[in-house]
């Protein structure tokens, strides 16, 4: 990451086509630690919602991640990659727990069989 006062005369001199993409939170100290969850489900039917993510650790702190804001498709055998942020950051992860959501207040409630789920840091690859 960069400090936001100073991005220009870190990122420009490498490039002369620089794009820089900003992505911060509402809350103290503005950060945002990003993830990509990869799901394959196992519905037979198509699914569509949203999907938000809590992490815990092995000290039982938790953090939850923001909702998307568009729904994503969700078929059988399907590989599906949701961008998910947290204002939070834990290092060791020791439980996972996904929410699926449609947002409808109502109609059936519908569950989402998770076949397989990766869920990697982008800040910090190598975990």
């Amino acid at each position: 990451g960069y400090y936001a006062d100073r991005w220009k005369t870190l990122l420009i001199p490498k490039s002369s086509s620089t794009k820089a993409y900003f992505d911060t939170s509402d809350q103290d100290p503005f950060c945002m630690y990003n993830y990509l969850l990869d799901i394959i489900t196992w519905n037979k039917s198509i699914r569509r919602g949203f999907i938000k993510v809590k992490i815990a650790d092995y000290a039982g702190n938790t953090v939850e991640s923001e909702m998307n804001s568009e729904a994503s498709t969700f078929q059988q055998y399907k590989r599906v990659k949701i961008l998910t942020g947290f204002y939070q950051d834990l290092d060791k992860i020791s439980k996972i727990s996904l929410t699926f959501s449609t947002k409808t207040l109502i109609g059936p409630k519908h569950k989402l069989r998770i076949l397989q789920m990766r869920l990697k840091s982008l800040n910090n690859p190598e975990r």
